[in-house]
C-alpha cells in the first residue's frame, strides 16, 4: 500500500540508483528522486529526507529541496502566476508552483492576488488527492498578533494584507500588529497578499488598529490637484468638468469625491493655473 502523502517530508532509505536519479522506499512504496531534485549525491542503502509532491503527470515524486510550508506548517509564499478560472499559483520553494483555488480566494476579481504578492499558506489536498496550497484564516492569526502601543497614533504602519472583503481589510504590520483598513479609507480594494503602507488613524483598546490607506486632506489636495492637471495635459488643455458638475460623473471620471474635486480646483485656480468658463475647465497657457 502507498503510505506517502503528497506535502509532507519523508526519510527514505536509497534502493537503487539508477540514470535519471534515484528510486527511495519506506518500504511500503516507491517514489523517484530526480537528478535535478537531488542535492546529495546518494548512493544504495542511504537514508535522505525528502519532500514529496505530485509532478504534471501527477505522479508522487520527492525532492531534497525542503519548503517551509508543508501540511502542518504555514509559510510565505509569492504568487508566481493568475489563471481566473482557477485560482492563482504560488512558490513554496520547489520547482513546481502550487495552486491556490479561486473557492480559497475572495468572491469578488478585484481583490485576488497579483503577481508579486505575497500570501501565507499551508498545504492540503482536495478530494482527488492533489497538493493544493490554503491562505491562512485571519483567525488562525489571532494568537500571533502583538498589542499595539498607544503612541503609534498618525504614525505610518505598513503590513500585508491577510484578509479582503467588501467591508475593508485586515493586515498584519511589519510589528505583528493586527490592522483594520475600513472600505471608506481606501481609494480601491486591498488586494489578498498585497503590501500596503498607511497611516494608524485609531489604536483600539484592545491592542488593535485602524489604519487609513488615504493621505492627509492637504497631501490629498497635492494629489488630486495634479491628477486633474494630467488629465487637463492629454486633453488639450480643456475638460468638461468644473465646480458645478454632477458628483457622479467627477468620481466615474477622477475617482474622487465632488468635495475633493472643488478643493483640488480651488488650489489650482488660486495658483492660477487653470480657469473656468461656461461649465468647462481651461489650463492656464504657462502649464501648456
Amino acid at each position: 500500500m502507498n503510505n506517502l502523502q503528497v506535502g509532507t517530508k519523508a526519510t527514505l532509505t536509497v534502493k537503487r540508483v539508477i540514470d535519471t536519479g534515484y528510486v527511495l522506499t519506506n518500504d511500503d512504496a516507491e517514489v523517484l528522486l530526480h537528478k535535478n531534485e537531488a542535492i546529495d549525491n546518494l548512493e544504495d542503502g542511504d537514508e535522505v529526507e525528502v519532500f514529496l509532491y505530485q509532478d504534471k503527470k501527477g505522479e508522487i515524486v520527492a525532492t531534497q529541496v525542503l519548503p517551509e510550508a508543508d501540511i502542518d506548517t504555514y509559510d510565505w509564499a509569492e504568487v508566481v502566476e493568475v489563471i481566473s478560472d482557477l485560482g492563482v499559483f504560488v512558490d513554496i520553494g520547489i520547482q513546481k508552483a502550487i495552486l491556490v483555488s479561486k473557492d480559497d480566494l475572495p468572491l469578488y476579481r478585484e481583490a485576488w492576488p497579483e503577481v508579486g504578492d505575497v500570501l501565507h499558506v499551508i498545504l492540503d489536498t482536495d478530494k482527488k488527492g492533489r497538493l493544493l496550497a490554503v491562505p491562512m484564516s485571519e483567525s488562525t492569526f489571532e494568537d500571533e498578533f502583538e498589542d499595539a502601543p498607544d503612541d503609534l497614533m498618525n504614525q505610518p504602519i505598513s503590513g500585508r494584507v491577510i484578509r479582503s472583503s467588501r467591508e475593508g481589510a485586515v493586515i498584519v504590520t511589519e510589528e505583528g500588529y493586527r490592522g483594520f483598513i475600513h472600505y471608506s479609507e481606501s481609494k480601491r480594494d486591498p488586494r489578498l497578499g498585497e503590501w500596503v503602507k498607511g497611516r494608524v488613524i485609531q489604536v483600539k483598546n484592545d491592542g488593535t488598529l485602524n489604519v487609513s490607506l488615504r493621505p492627509l486632506k492637504q497631501e490629498a489636495i497635492d494629489v488630486d490637484s495634479e491628477t486633474i492637471l494630467e488629465f487637463l495635459k492629454h486633453h488639450d488643455g480643456v475638460m468638461p468638468y468644473s465646480d458645478k458638475s454632477d458628483p457622479e460623473e467627477i468620481y466615474n471620471m477622477f475617482d474622487m469625491s465632488k468635495a475633493a474635486f472643488k478643493r483640488a480646483l480651488g488650489k489650482l485656480m488660486k495658483s492660477n493655473r487653470v480657469e473656468q468658463k461656461d461649465g468647462k475647465t481651461y489650463i492656464k497657457e504657462k502649464d501648456s
